[in-house]
């Protein structure tokens, strides 16, 4: 792709999505610029993925044809003030904030102004990301290819309407942090039985990325895939049996919930 990319921000999002992009080979490393408060997160992120990073935002603005706006919710108000007349005229903004609507970004900026709303995910890091997303109706039919193949480079993607996205963090912009606590319980649950920590993690880890392949690549419901692990009167269906008697789902769709309603006060 010849194009350049920017990030407005060096947190752990954008260096996930950032090291995603690099992994895929999309561009070069010289195409890639990005802005970090601390001379601390400025080395770091130079040195681990070879990309010039600078303390001013307007100079990423200038360099860069996209743009990610890397930082907090509560941050973009003054970010956006900050860089907008710095902007190429053709660039598209790209958002990764919880809250952050296209209208909002539209009457800080323009009407005219290219922006896509997006929430990302880590597992972008490695690849299997998992971002949807939503466009206002300036990018062009090869603005959107761009984006998707940004977007493809570090995961899968998904458009969906804009009306959705307060509900993407509960399912997929957060939810690593839910399985990562799950991979970790069934890990100190093998650990109580005698298995070494290390093997625990490995043996749990990939018993969740199989499950989920198997999701994915067979298209069969997850319940379906249930039923076939759970022998009548065996040691799965009492698994089963005493994960529902704690309210195993509940649990989660409760955590759901308090995710969605946090992200849509996070633009308010």
């Amino acid at each position: 792709m010849n194009k350049t990319i920017g990030f407005i921000g060096c947190g752990n999002m954008a260096q996930a999505i950032m090291g995603g992009i690099l992994k895929s080979g999309l561009v070069e490393n010289h195409s890639v610029k990005a802005s970090a408060r601390t001379q601390e997160t400025q080395e770091k992120v130079a040195e681990e993925f070879g990309v010039g990073v600078i303390s001013d935002n307007k100079s990423v603005a200038a360099f860069s044809d996209i743009v990610f706006l890397a930082v907090k919710p509560d941050q973009y108000r003054n970010i956006v003030e900050s860089i907008k007349d710095s902007l190429k005229k053709d660039a598209i903004i790209i958002t990764i904030a919880a809250g952050i609507t296209i209208d909002w970004m539209e009457s800080q900026l323009s009407k005219s102004v290219k922006i896509v709303r997006t929430m990302p995910n880590t597992p972008s890091l490695v690849g299997e990301g998992m971002t949807a997303y939503c466009v206002n109706g300036e990018l062009t039919d090869a603005d959107l290819e761009d984006v998707k193949a940004i977007l493809d480079s570090f995961g899968k993607s998904e458009m969906v309407e804009e009306s959705l996205m307060d509900a993407i963090p509960a399912v997929s912009g957060s939810s690593p942090a839910y399985v990562f606590m799950f991979i970790e319980a069934l890990a100190d649950g093998a650990v109580l039985q005698g298995v070494p920590r290390k093997q625990a993690y490995q043996l749990a880890a990939q018993a969740v990325l199989g499950a989920a392949k198997m999701v994915l690549e067979t298209g069969t419901h997850p319940g379906e895939l249930k039923d076939a692990v759970c022998s009548p009167g065996g040691a799965t269906i009492e698994a089963v049996s005493a994960l529902e008697k704690n309210n195993f789902k509940g649990a989660i769709l409760t955590a759901m919930d308090a995710c969605s309603r946090k992200s849509k006060s996070l633009g308010e």
